[in-house]
């Protein structure tokens, strides 16, 4: 089945990923730890979420954690890599005003915390999309530093929110159809996960 087939082989590499980067915590700098701070996020919420769904236990606050500290460290990472002092400035207004209307959201409507929270997912992953975008656009003059690693985020974001948003709209629909959008996300994890580990390769390797 592909669905497998990506979802696992994503794991598989976003493992090494974290493995090599993980190499170099101590020698690329801040921005460079947040990223690897990521990627252990993302091993950690992974893993945890396969032994729940094994021993059959709802795993969707962790899907909160994941969308969440995406946001947080990623926000973090990109503020870390601008030099403007405004873009710095943008960066961190949006971090403390996204976390600031989910905490409402959260406190307002506490049952989210064990439903599926679209409205998170959203906010969360486009905000990301308008830092990677940011700081592509500051490339263009500046070092193309985590270039790839950009480029792979705006790539797998946008089509998971995308694809998110249409699953929402096919809940009511065959299970073919739903099957069709999580093998289609597994697979943009995996494009994902390919570009960091291009990233690696051309910068960091040596």
């Amino acid at each position: 089945m592909l669905y497998l087939f990506f979802t696992y082989f994503g794991y598989f590499l976003l493992i090494i990923n974290f493995i090599l980067f993980s190499k170099g915590f101590s020698k690329f700098g801040k921005a460079f730890r947040i990223y690897v701070c990521y990627l252990f996020l993302l091993v950690i919420v992974q893993f945890t979420m396969e032994v729940m769904v094994f021993f059959n236990i709802n795993n969707l606050s962790l899907v909160h954690l994941y969308f969440i500290g995406q946001f947080m460290l990623l926000g973090l990472f990109y503020k870390e890599l601008f030099q403007n002092k405004a873009q710095k400035k943008i960066i961190q207004i949006s971090l403390l005003t996204g976390i600031f209307i989910l905490a409402i959201q959260y406190v307002l409507q506490p049952e989210l915390f064990f439903k599926f929270n679209l409205f998170e997912i959203t906010i969360t992953s486009l905000l990301v999309v308008f830092f990677a975008l940011l700081y592509l656009y500051n490339m263009l003059t500046d070092e193309k530093k985590f270039y790839y690693i950009t480029v792979g985020l705006v790539i797998y974001l946008l089509a998971s929110t995308i694809l998110f948003l249409v699953g929402n709209l096919t809940l009511g629909l065959s299970e073919e159809l739903k099957l069709i959008t999580w093998t289609l996300n597994a697979f943009f994890v995996m494009v994902n996960q390919f570009f960091v580990l291009f990233e690696w390769k051309k910068s960091f390797s040596s």
